[in-house]
């Protein structure tokens, strides 16, 4: 006979919210960006629901990476925007990588951003890659290397990928989609990673993690 799980939590109090915590990271800098058009579209869409943080690493201004969080022998002495920053990310159930594609490949920002924290930050956690491109292909190559990274950063993506080709036609620069694939490209996506996240946090709210 199966156990009503969440029923178990609820009457011992271990969900206190209903509302996953989710960090989106914004993986542009440079000007002309498309990722505040995904931000708001993303941002309109999944507040309802989720409780969303959007890290961005324009407003951030994170050095370029020399010595990360974890490489501070007194972790209290490290830059501020580091320990907020870090903070934030590790209260999180989950991820949303914003991925443009910079030579087929990863944005600079994106990965230094992540770079910034060590596996431990993001561990057990899923996240969700939206990819996206002024051409055709959506961003796809790229997000094929950001799984590899995030895979070592312990926050496997989940298996659908949300890629949004000709990104300045499908949506407009306040996030509405100019298309009638937008919202159910957004939907496929958070179906899987809303599974794995509510799955992961149930897991670790009961068991912990591994030692």
């Amino acid at each position: 006979m199966y156990r009503n799980y969440k029923a178990e939590l609820q009457q011992n109090g271990k969900m206190a919210s209903s509302k996953l915590k989710l960090v989106v990271f914004l993986g542009s800098v440079r000007e002309n960006r498309m990722c505040t058009r995904v931000a708001n579209f993303v941002k309109k869409q999944l507040t309802p629901k989720y409780d969303l943080t959007v890290l961005d690493p324009l407003e951030l201004q994170l050095p370029l990476l020399e010595k990360p969080l974890h490489f501070h022998q007194d972790q209290a002495q490290a830059p501020k925007v580091l320990r907020e920053t870090e903070a934030t990310v590790r209260s999180a159930d989950g991820y949303l990588m914003l991925c443009a594609e910079y030579n087929t490949t990863v944005p600079p920002a994106l990965s230094n951003l992540l770079d910034h924290f060590g596996p431990s930050t993001y561990a057990y956690k899923p996240s969700g890659i939206i990819c996206y491109s002024v051409g055709i292909y959506g961003g796809m190559r790229a997000a094929m290397n950001l799984r590899c990274l995030l895979a070592e950063l312990s926050t496997p993506s989940v298996p659908s990928i949300f890629a949004i080709p000709q990104v300045q036609n499908a949506l407009s620069e306040d996030g509405e989609p100019q298309n009638d694939k937008m919202v159910p490209g957004l939907t496929r996506l958070m179906t899987q990673l809303d599974w794995y996240a509510q799955a992961m946090k149930n897991h670790r709210d009961n068991f912990g993690l591994p030692q």
